[in-house]
């Protein structure tokens, strides 16, 4: 299973921000790849359930 990281980055105008970082394997090569999002703090388990 890929690792999960995060990051609280600090706030802006009121909203903070996480950035979620993701490590997926691909199924033609097996080689991981890294996905990075930047989602609001509130949904961090929402972005991490996809």
């Amino acid at each position: 299973m890929a690792k999960k990281v995060v990051a609280t980055l600090k706030k802006e105008g009121g909203v903070s921000y996480a950035k979620v970082i993701r490590a997926v394997k691909s199924d033609k090569t097996g080689a991981y790849t890294f996905k990075e999002e930047m989602v609001p703090s509130t949904s961090v388990q929402d972005a991490l359930k996809k």
